[in-house]
């Protein structure tokens, strides 16, 4: 491996995050030229169709004008990304399994895993709408709901040509032959750290399916693969582990690209801390406060740490005459199905989550964040985290601003 180069992006983005420079360190010496526009990536022009018709896309953000030319140029590298919510990395990697896919080759040669259901439903559809010009096939791997469940013996082998899934079941379909990895030239992690990092998840059980479904890949694919790692968070000891990883399984250089620690707080979102003696208090500073004040702002999320908070929370505001949809892990799948796209498509205005949806949703429409619990580590404090996009609402920041 060469000596890494190391240099800090600063082209201006189409992004609300453009003040934020990503630091990118590259292996080798291959020249990346940040890309203005996507027709220096040589893009085929159903690429390019799918992204100026379908997409509504001028020019690309920050992130995919340093991104992108290091995933589409040869000789090519693995790449370990940190990246915001809402900066664009979904297109970054979209973009580059689209790109790999021969569509005269009817086996699966891009593979994207998720650790969310929701997630993994939220990147095909991305992938579907980009994709729409090229015939490219696609299929999600995620657990079926009742309704259309079959059994895995009656499966038919997967032939589409990208599959997007969570690890369990991505895993379960390879263990039991459906599908091929033979022809695999692109992996893609989406919220790597959550999937891949030691700590975390040794208690959720995602270590040892994503693990298990990447040396199934090296033991049966010996072609050129491509291994693309993304995520909004990744601290020193997880970009540690998680390059570890990728230099021992599959081999050969790699290029990083994070954010600089400093720029991790956005300007672009405002926080709040609402300090609250009990749980009581945080239940009537929402209703007599931020639901007053918020409802001309867009849609709120509410996030809480366990089920049984959703419940409570739930509950208690129903039987006090507020409108609110819930979501968490017990609920069957269509029903988690039926208030995602409920609450996507507008018709509910606040919904209650777990920790489901903290990672990777997106909906343009919410603009504002309420933490009903901090993190365990802080749970001597009693407090809410309020967080709203500056300007949504001058009233409401300000009467936001009386309440800390």
């Amino acid at each position: 491996m060469g000596s890494p180069k190391r240099s800090v992006g600063d082209e201006e983005g189409g992004d609300c995050r453009s003040a934020i420079d990503f630091v990118k360190v590259t292996a080798g010496d291959t020249l990346y030229i940040s890309a203005k526009t996507f027709e220096e990536l040589n893009l085929s022009a159903d690429l390019l169709k799918g992204l100026y018709v379908e997409m509504k896309f001028e020019r690309p953000s920050k992130i995919q004008t340093i991104s992108l030319p290091m995933i589409l140029t040869p000789p090519y590298k693995h790449l370990i990304a940190q990246a915001h919510n809402g900066s664009g990395k979904t297109t970054c990697f979209v973009l580059g399994m689209l790109s790999r896919v021969d569509p005269k080759l009817t086996a699966p040669q891009a593979l994207c895993i998720c650790p969310t259901r929701e997630l993994a439903i939220q990147n095909m559809e991305v992938l579907k709408k980009m994709g729409n010009y090229t015939g490219i096939t696609s299929e999600c791997a995620i657990p079926m709901d009742s309704s259309n469940y079959v059994p895995i013996s009656k499966r038919a082998p997967v032939t589409a040509q990208v599959v997007i899934g969570t690890p369990g079941t991505i895993n379960k379909w390879a263990t039991t032959k459906k599908l091929s990895t033979n022809y695999l030239k692109i992996l893609v992690f989406d919220e790597a750290d959550h999937m891949l990092a030691e700590i975390v998840l040794l208690q959720s059980g995602f270590k040892d399916d994503s693990v298990r479904i990447m040396k199934a890949i090296v033991r049966c694919n010996q072609t050129a693969r491509l291994v693309l790692l993304f995520s909004a968070t990744f601290d020193d000891a997880v970009r540690a582990f998680v390059s570890k990883i990728v230099k021992d399984l599959f081999e050969g250089d790699y290029n990083q690209m994070f954010v600089n620690k400093e720029d991790l707080s956005l300007e672009s979102v405002k926080q709040y801390k609402v300090k609250c003696p009990d749980e009581l208090s945080k239940i009537m500073v929402i209703k007599d406060k931020i639901f007053e004040l918020g409802q001309k702002v867009g849609q709120t999320i509410i996030f809480v740490r366990t089920r049984n908070s959703a419940s409570m929370l739930h509950q208690t505001l129903r039987n006090d005459g507020y409108e609110v949809t819930t979501i968490q892990g017990a609920l069957k799948q269509e029903d988690r199905d039926k208030i995602v796209k409920e609450f996507k498509d507008g018709l509910t205005q606040v919904l209650i989550s777990t920790d489901l949806l903290a990672r990777g949703f997106d909906q343009s429409q919410v603009n504002l964040v309420v933490n009903f619990d901090l993190p365990v580590k802080h749970e001597f404090h009693r407090s809410l985290t309020v967080r709203c996009h500056p300007g949504s609402n001058e009233d409401f920041e300000a009467a936001l601003k009386k309440l800390v």
